[in-house]
């Protein structure tokens, strides 16, 4: 028998006195703030171990090096440097690669019994292929949504493919992954993660928010994220000045406030960063962070009249708060809304239309009926009793599921 399965299916016994090693993969600042809670789960149960690895964004000093706020609570086991100092297909292929490589070494040290990531970020592809190869479980959050205007769509059901355990946040998208061939009894709906945040999390009042941001809220706020629509060719730069022309037309009133939260390390996020640095250096009352990390990012929703861009937390956190969403372009094309929810085209003309609809008497009072599609909450909890209870032997052998017609 392969010495490596061996040592698999050794650690994948379960022991109180060692206790089941559960290793939770991150790359990204919003990544992380959805996994937080359950890293602090298993963190805080005696007969689990919490092994953690950051990558990607975390230790870019471009994006804030967000891997210190992990630290200011977790310990991080690994830290693997893969971004390189460009945002082209090429640079992104190349941090893929490296990626794949330096966690193989890491699995190696840390013996893992069970990885675990969120998503569909490219780095996140490369640490699943490794960990398929090296014969580790993994369970994967969120998969079965569908955001047809970005690759993430099919690394996300790739992932789903190279998965064993699937945590996902609405019935629909369970019944997608099963669709694409997983067992149901490994496919749990355990609701959107990011509620846990809005429940658990001491959010911060409205003044000790404004000292923290260094910011004053005015009569009415918007809160900006625009990430490139990573399957359409050279339109990062075209569609951003589109938003950011509609925007103008709040610029110069005293009654609005504009608070940007920076792209990603998606192709040509770079541009947007850049663009957003010469529209805040222009106007007042707006102001633009890197990474507001997550108490402050959730908290600011409380004082917005609207999450505006294409970032997935207009879907799944905004709606909680009540708030309206005014959606751009195919980012988020085929993830579950809420009503709250207002989708335009990325051009000036629509996105205007978004704002007069946001701001009419009807929009407004519909928002204190919005319902979250994505539940109420104690995903983590949930899924952490699933990892902790589940057994690992023979795990890794998996049969297609094929739907009965």
């Amino acid at each position: 028998m392969n010495k490596t399965l061996q040592n698999m299916q050794k650690a994948s016994c379960f022991s109180k006195k060692n206790g089941k090693k559960i290793c939770i993969i991150t790359g990204t600042r919003a990544e992380w703030g959805l996994l937080e809670p359950l890293a602090r789960e298993i963190n805080s149960d005696p007969d689990l171990k919490l092994q953690l690895i950051a990558t990607g964004m975390h230790l870019s000093p471009e994006f804030g090096l967000t891997y210190q706020e992990i630290e200011k609570e977790f310990r991080i086991d690994k830290k693997i440097e893969i971004l390189l100092s460009a945002d082209t297909p090429t640079s992104l292929c190349k941090s893929m690669g490296l990626a794949q490589i330096l966690i193989a070494d890491a699995y190696t040290e840390l013996s893992p019994d069970i990885v675990v990531v969120l998503g569909d970020r490219y780095e996140i592809f490369a640490c699943v292929a490794s960990a398929m190869i090296c014969r580790i479980p993994v369970a994967h959050i969120a998969g079965g949504e569908r955001t047809e205007g970005a690759f993430d769509e099919a690394i996300r059901h790739s992932i789903t493919k190279m998965s064993i355990l699937h945590f996902t946040s609405t019935e629909e998208y369970r019944n997608r992954i099963i669709q694409l061939g997983e067992h149901p009894s490994r496919v749990f709906n355990v609701g959107g993660f990011g509620i846990d945040n809005i429940k658990s999390l001491p959010l911060l009042s409205k003044e000790k928010l404004q000292k923290e941001l260094n910011f004053e809220f005015q009569d009415h706020n918007f809160l900006i994220t625009f990430h490139p629509v990573t399957l359409e060719n050279s339109t990062a730069q075209q569609q951003f000045t589109e938003l950011l022309k509609a925007l103008k037309r709040f610029a110069k009133d005293k009654k609005v406030g504009m608070i940007f939260t920076k792209a990603n390390s998606d192709t040509d996020g770079r541009i947007i960063n850049q663009m957003i640095d010469e529209f805040v250096s222009k106007h007042p009352h707006t102001i633009s962070f890197t990474s507001m990390g997550q108490l402050r990012y959730l908290s600011t929703m409380q004082y917005v009249s609207a999450v505006v861009g294409n970032s997935s937390s207009g879907l799944a956190e905004a709606p909680a708060f009540k708030i309206g969403t005014i959606n751009i372009g195919d980012r988020q094309k085929g993830r579950i809304k809420a009503s709250s929810v207002i989708d335009c085209l990325p051009n000036q003309i629509d996105i205007l239309r978004a704002f007069d609809k946001l701001f009419s008497t009807t929009f407004q009072a519909s928002l204190p009926n919005t319902i979250n599609p994505y539940g109420e909450g104690g995903s983590a909890k949930e899924t952490k009793e699933i990892l902790k209870n589940i057994k690992l032997e023979g795990i890794l052998k998996k049969e297609f599921w094929d739907i009965k017609f």
